[in-house]
This record gives structure tokens, sequence and C-alpha cells, in this order.
């Protein structure tokens, strides 16, 4: 009994801040513009940050020479019963789906199973508009046009999803090729090829090709059992509970439940060009379509951009986002979004250094602007085009 309350003063003392299981060791993470942090510090910036705007659980890994260099995670996976979000707790990793699935698909590029310019009709059994998923796309050709390069970098012209749209039809919103336009419905194509190619679900290529290989035991795009025990519940703006979606069928665009962890371990292996060659990684993170507008959602998201995020050079590889920081080269990124979760990643390969985010609140996402440039040293991340309004901002 005396030994069970000693461990629950402790956990008291440590406030919000480390879960159970969780060193601490004092850990030093050098900034990109030089700055020298140190783990208290860092602990309290975040804490302060997510008591002023009321984030229930929030997870960072920070990296530097392309490894893990600090992990930790604060607040509440149940804000009900207080239990801790740990390293190990399952979360929605939303769109982070891509960037796993981007990775994948580079594996068959380099493999020759798949050809990035290739027609995706022509790995098909039958035309496209005959499949049932996809029978509203009759009557217009320019499926023929579609390839996964165009899948990657979201310019297959398809929308987001099709349920957003007024009829919830699935159609063109322009010319395959013509321009930018986040598109989870083309990924969603290219997972059928893919699942076709290889003759197998995306739930046991990713486990064979990347979970099992990285140790990566607590993610999948399908709920797992052994998730069971240990997992976040989402919360929106007011600390409303909504839960979590326990999928059964793999979505390349948005299914993945990861770990931080995990989602670490898989950023560190990427930034080490594991699992791909270096041309494959190179094409994979490169700058491949610009994307010259104000917002990546809503009315904005065709409206030219300011010019400092033109000066930016805001384009998308295969999979991730990139951008160029005036003192610190390239940076590929991606994030992960939907009502209760909030994800960022960055990566800045010439300095070796990266940082991720994740959290279980609607949010999350007014602090991370703060997080990046306080934690990272990054300031060319295009917040705006990200929707990141600062909490500050945003209240007044």
């Amino acid at each position: 009994m005396k030994t069970t309350y000693a461990i629950f003063l402790l956990v008291l003392s440590l406030g919000q801040s480390a879960a159970w299981g969780q060193t601490q060791k004092t850990v030093t993470f050098q900034t990109l513009d030089g700055r020298k942090l140190r783990s208290p510090e860092i602990d309290r910036l975040v804490q302060q940050l997510m008591d002023t705007a009321h984030i229930p659980g929030l997870a960072l890994a920070l990296l530097q020479n392309n490894k893990v260099q600090y992990l930790r995670t604060y607040g509440y996976r149940n804000l009900e019963t207080r239990a801790p979000l740990e390293p190990a707790t399952v979360m929605y990793g939303a769109s982070f789906s891509k960037a796993v699935f981007g990775y994948l698909v580079m594996q068959l590029v380099q493999e020759k199973r798949l050809d990035l310019d290739k027609p995706l009709y022509h790995y098909l059994s039958k035309p496209i508009p005959e499949y049932e998923a996809y029978h509203d796309l009759v009557g217009d050709d320019r499926w023929r046009l579609l390839t996964a390069r165009m899948a990657l970098t979201h310019t297959t012209g398809l929308p987001n999803w099709r349920w957003i749209e007024p009829d919830k039809k699935l159609r063109f919103k322009f010319a395959p090729g013509a321009q930018y336009w986040y598109s989870g419905e083309g990924l969603q194509l290219l997972q059928l090829v893919v699942e076709t190619v290889m003759n197998k679900s995306l739930t046991e290529l990713s486990d064979e090709r990347i979970f099992k290989p990285l140790q990566m035991s607590r993610t999948s795009y399908v709920w797992q059992p052994a998730f069971e025990g240990n997992y976040a519940l989402g919360y929106d703006e007011q600390e409303q509970m909504l839960g979590i979606r326990k999928r059964t069928k793999p979505g390349a665009a948005g299914s993945l439940n990861t770990t931080p962890a995990d989602y670490a371990t898989f950023l560190a292996a990427v930034m080490q060009g594991r699992g791909l060659t270096p041309a494959a990684k190179q094409e994979m993170t490169r700058a491949q379509v610009r994307i010259p507008y104000k917002a990546q959602f809503g009315p904005l998201a065709t409206m030219a951009a300011p010019d400092s995020n033109r000066a930016k050079q805001l384009a998308y590889g295969l999979g991730w986002g990139t951008f160029e920081a005036p003192k610190y080269g390239h940076a590929y990124f991606k994030e992960g979004h939907d009502d209760g979760w909030e994800n960022h990643s960055v990566i800045f390969g010439d300095q070796k250094k990266g940082l991720l985010l994740m959290s279980n609140s609607s949010n999350a996402d007014l602090i991370f602007k703060e997080l990046l440039e306080k934690l990272l040293g990054d300031t060319a991340t295009p917040w705006q085009w990200e929707g990141y309004e600062p909490y500050a901002s945003k209240k007044n």
C-alpha cells in the first residue's frame, strides 16, 4: 500500500507531464537556429501551451542526427479515467496514412513492380468505371490519364472525398495533372492498384514491408485486438469525448492507427533511407508540383498565395509536402487531421533534424506554430496554408 501511494504521489508531482514508464533522464536538443534546449525546459513549454489551449494529450518527438533524440508524452489518453498518454498509446494517425503509403509505393517502384507514370488502368483487369466504387466516372474518359504519380502528388483532379461533395458523387474537379488539389480519393484508387498488382491487402503489405521490419508492433491500417489495452480517445474543442474509430478495412488515405514511439521510429527510418534506395527516397521527398494557393482546404484552396509562400517554394512530393527554408534547406512534412485528432511531422533533411507532434485534441493545431518555432527553430513551415492559426490570435 505504501509503495502504491508513493507512486501515486510521484505521478502527481509530475503534473500532466511524462507518463508512467518514461525516462526522466535529462536530454539536450539543439534547434535549427543553434539554441540548446534541455528536457525540463521543453516539458514546461509544452505543458504551458497545452493548458492554455485546453489540450487533453500530446506527444512530442525531436529527431537529431537522423535519430529519435527525445520522445515524451503529456496529459491523458482518457480524461474521464485520467489514464496517461504514453509512448505506446495507440492514436489515430489520420493522413499520416498517406506518408506511410507513399513509402510503400516507392518500394514497389524501385522493384519495378509499379511505374509512377504508367496509367493506372493498365494494372487492372477491367476499366476503372466498371469497379463499383468508381461507377460515377462512366462517360468521362479522363480516368485513362490517371497515374500513381498523380495520386501521390494530389493532382488526379478527384475531390478529397466524394461524400463532401453536394451530391456525394465522384467526379473530376479538373483535368488530371492540371493542378494540385488534396485528394484522399486519388490515394484510395492507387491502393486498389497496389493490392491488385501484389495480390495482397494493404494491411498485409504494410505489415510485411514496413511495420515488422521497423518493429512498429503497435501500428496498423486496421484495428488490432492488441490495441485494446492502451489507446487514446479523441476530444473536440470543448473537450467533449469523440472516441476513436476501430476500422476493419484498410485505407491508404486515412485509416492508420499508430503510437508516438512507432511513428517516430518510422520518421527516423525515412531520414536514414531505410527500405529505399537513395534515388527512391530523393524522388519521394523532392518537390514535384508547386502549390501556389493560400490554404490547403476550404475556399482559399484555389486562391493565389502571398509572396512568402511562393518564396518557400511550397510543393508536394510523393505522399509528402515539401518546402525550402532560407537558412536550413529542403524540408518535407506530413500532417494528419480529423475531428478530435491533430498531427504534424516535419523533417529538415540537410540538417538531419525533425519533429513529430500527435494529439487527441481538435485544439492542438492552435499551438503547433509556436511548438515548431520554439522547439525546432522552424519558422519556415507554411502555417497559414496549414491552417495553424495560433491560439492567441484566434482568441482575439
